[in-house]
C-alpha cells in the first residue's frame, strides 16, 4: 500500500472512532508511521485529507446509487434498489458511511460539515431525481419530490445509524432484504396515504 492510501485508511479509522475535530495531524501520522511533511505533501492540510478521503469513498457510493436510480421499473422497485444499494454500500464501507453522516450532523461552520456538505447535496439530488423520474407514476407531484427525497434519504440514514449504534465490530452491519422491503413499504404507504 502506498503512503497516500495508508494515510487515508488511518485517518478514516481515527475520524470514525473519535470524530474529525478530535483527531490531530500528529495522531494520523503516528498511526500511519509517516511524517507530517508526507501528509502535507499528499493532502496540503487535515481538511484536504478529509476532502480526498470523502471524495474517494463517495464516488463509489454515488456511481452505484446513480445506476440504481437510472435502472428501469416502477417506483417501489426503484426505491428498493436504491435502499438495497445504500445499505450494501454501508455494509462494505461502514466507517465511511457513518463518518459521512456524523460530519453532516456536526456544527454548520465546522470544517467537517463544510467538507461533506457538497457530497450530501449530490446524494440528495440523486434522491430528487428518483422522484422526478417517477412523477408520471405518482401523479402531479407539485414540487413534493423534494419532500419525498428528504424523507426517503432521511429514513435510510437514520435506519443505518440506529442499526450501527451499539456495534463495536461493524462487520455485522447487515440490513436484510426483509428490513429493506419493510422500510420501502412503509415509505410507500406514506406517499400514497
Amino acid at each position: 500500500m502506498d503512503n497516500r492510501q495508508l494515510i487515508m485508511d488511518c485517518a478514516l479509522t481515527l475520524f470514525y472512532e473519535r470524530g474529525y475535530d478530535a483527531v490531530g495531524v500528529q495522531q494520523i501520522v503516528d498511526r500511519a508511521g509517516i511524517t507530517k511533511p508526507t501528509l502535507y505533501y499528499y493532502f496540503g492540510s487535515k481538511q484536504g485529507l478529509l476532502r480526498s478521503l470523502l471524495e474517494e469513498h463517495f464516488e463509489v457510493m454515488e456511481q452505484r446509487l446513480q445506476e440504481a436510480v437510472d435502472a428501469g421499473g416502477k417506483i417501489p422497485e426503484k426505491l428498493y434498489r436504491v435502499a438495497r444499494c445504500f445499505f450494501n454500500g454501508a455494509a462494505e464501507d461502514p466507517q465511511f458511511y457513518l463518518l459521512m453522516m456524523a460530519l453532516f450532523y456536526s456544527g454548520r461552520k465546522s470544517e467537517g460539515f463544510q467538507t461533506v456538505y457538497p457530497m450530501i447535496g449530490r446524494y440528495y439530488r440523486l434522491c430528487v431525481d428518483l422522484f422526478d423520474q417517477a412523477s408520471d407514476e405518482l401523479g402531479n407531484m407539485n414540487g413534493r419530490q423534494e419532500q419525498f427525497a428528504v424523507g426517503f434519504s432521511g429514513i435510510l440514514m437514520h435506519y443505518l445509524m440506529m442499526a450501527a449504534r451499539d456495534m463495536d465490530d461493524l462487520s455485522g452491519l447487515i440490513i436484510t432484504d426483509e428490513e429493506v422491503y419493510r422500510i420501502v413499504h412503509q415509505f410507500m404507504y406514506g406517499i400514497y396515504s
